[in-house]
């Protein structure tokens, strides 16, 4: 297919990629063992080279999958004033949207095996994750499409304020124009179909650029986009780093909107460099499951294992502290070794496995030091702990302190602490402790706690007889606190991402 060839250029190996990844210590694929792929630029409507490359590994071999171009300061120009030109030239009227949208859901069930394989190799998703995630960057652009059809204003009762008896006033929704979308590396087709669906259901174009280390799965997603009949214009793909593009993004002040998924820190910088331009922010968390004592002990058990270390806990809403009431306790913990035992851990390529690598070996190593650290000051390890290259074993701690670095900062690893908690407010206010607030989920089958914790956690989402990491894309999503600011979810986002403009008419 043309998109396709022109898009990822095909390259036999060759002796000068075939050497040891520094990072690694492990050889990547020999000569004649396969082809590379190559994820071009998509700049002022065709695939272009960047001003150099770089590799991209897969995420359990080590083995060079390919590379990827990392776009210039003038090739992020140009995007966004092809951007801004196709916005102010070539308007789409909500049914069109509508109808590519809804093209582009097909299409990528259409592509879901490639996508799949794409997943797996660079972000080190296992067969299950990766295969949800198409199922979920499908369903995206199926509601942004449907929600293309609803986007409108309200009607305003001025004529009830004195003297305005013959005057009429309405808002309307209007779209901002160029929205730049950043995202990680954890998500990494159906972040930015969250990113690229909602803006153009709202009539806007888009400049994204994806995770430097998992740039396949979106340009597989602007081939489709294409295919579709989306404008050329309407839609830019920027590979790279985000110290170089992503500066060069920030700076340009033809950008209207930003959307960013990635650390606090990250996200605390864009803010400022962005200035008073809006943004929405989906960022750090330290999430928490609470189990109390009346809980159904034996549905929390497999979806706090899940929670816990699916996608190898690098989710911003996976479960990292575990609360659980002393009288459940040891039961609980007996029933969550179990779930966890039964989780199979290795290689992603294996349709069985559940666990798969961390995304890089250095991330791995870091999480290890984490859970060294936390044993050195008191904590024990009753699962896992163990590391091999980039594959952390799910690790279940406990004793741990509120000064401890595993529950005190996010560690984006499969990596949970057990906090056993007496009193609803004592472990209220220990839940609400952290400079963070995204999800939560709460197991009781005491409605009177559950609206408690509903009303006191001091979070964007709270999850009752679910673990925190249960998301349905059509949701608002959106954390308090130092988890970021504005709500993804395409009805959500597309108020977002439109301006609320009051019209006003006086009838004499």
């Amino acid at each position: 297919m043309v998109g396709f060839v022109s898009n990822w250029e095909s390259m036999s190996l060759d002796m000068d990629v075939c050497q040891d990844r520094s990072d690694a210590g492990e050889e990547v694929m020999a000569p004649g063992h396969g082809e590379l792929r190559r994820a071009k630029l998509f700049v002022d409507g065709a695939w272009v080279e960047g001003e150099s490359t770089y590799p991209v590994f897969d995420k359990f071999t080590a083995a060079l999958i390919g590379y990827a171009d990392a776009a210039s300061k003038d090739q992020v120009s140009l995007a966004v004033r092809s951007a801004t030109d196709s916005f102010e030239r070539n308007k789409l009227s909500a049914y069109t949207r509508y109808k590519i949208l809804m093209r582009v859901s097909d299409l990528i069930e259409s592509r879901r095996n490639e996508l799949v394989e794409t997943i797996i190799a660079e972000a080190g998703f296992p067969w299950l994750d990766a295969s949800r995630e198409v199922t979920r960057a499908a369903e995206t652009f199926l509601i942004a499409a449907e929600e293309s059809k609803r986007l409108t204003g309200e009607g305003i009762p001025i004529e009830a304020a004195p003297g305005n008896e013959d005057r009429m006033a309405f808002t309307i929704r209007v779209p901002r124009g160029v929205v730049c979308g950043i995202t990680s590396f954890n998500s990494p087709l159906n972040m930015v179909a969250h990113k690229v669906a909602p803006a153009l259901a709202a009539g806007n174009t888009v400049v994204i650029k994806p995770a430097r280390v998992t740039p396949f799965s979106a340009a597989i997603l602007f081939e489709i986009l294409l295919k579709a009949g989306m404008p050329a214009g309407h839609v830019q793909l920027l590979q790279g780093g985000g110290a170089e593009v992503g500066r060069e993004l920030t700076a340009n002040q033809d950008i209207a909107f930003y959307t960013f998924t990635g650390s606090t820190q990250v996200g605390k910088g864009l803010r400022e460099a962005i200035g008073l331009r809006p943004c929405a922010l989906e960022l750090g968390s330290i999430a928490a499951t609470v189990i109390f004592d009346d809980a159904d002990l034996e549905r929390a058990a497999p979806r706090v294992a899940h929670a816990g270390f699916r996608r190898a806990g690098q989710a911003c809403t996976s479960t990292q502290r575990l609360f659980l009431h002393e009288a459940v306790l040891e039961s609980f913990t007996a029933l969550l070794m179990a779930a966890i035992d039964a989780l199979p851990v290795g290689d992603p390529h294996n349709p069985t496995t559940i666990v798969g690598p961390m995304i890089s070996e250095g991330e791995a190593q870091r999480a290890e030091e984490w859970i060294d650290r936390a044993v050195a000051q008191g904590a024990r390890i009753l699962r896992g702990g163990q590391r091999v290259g980039g594959l952390l074993q799910p690790t279940v701690l406990t004793d741990v302190r509120p000064d401890m670095q595993v529950i005190s900062e996010e560690i984006f690893a499969p990596v949970l602490s057990i906090i056993p908690f007496g009193s609803l407010d004592a472990m209220i206010d220990q839940v609400n402790s952290t400079e963070f607030g995204l999800a939560a989920g709460v197991f009781t089958q005491d409605v009177i706690k559950a609206m408690h914790c509903a009303r006191r956690l001091r979070v964007g989402i709270v999850h009752i007889n679910e673990a925190s990491s249960s998301r349905v894309d059509l949701m608002p999503f959106s954390g308090v606190k130092q988890s970021g600011l504005g709500r993804e979810g395409p009805k959500y986002a597309m108020q977002e991402l439109t301006e609320e403009r009051l019209v006003t008419m006086s009838l004499s």
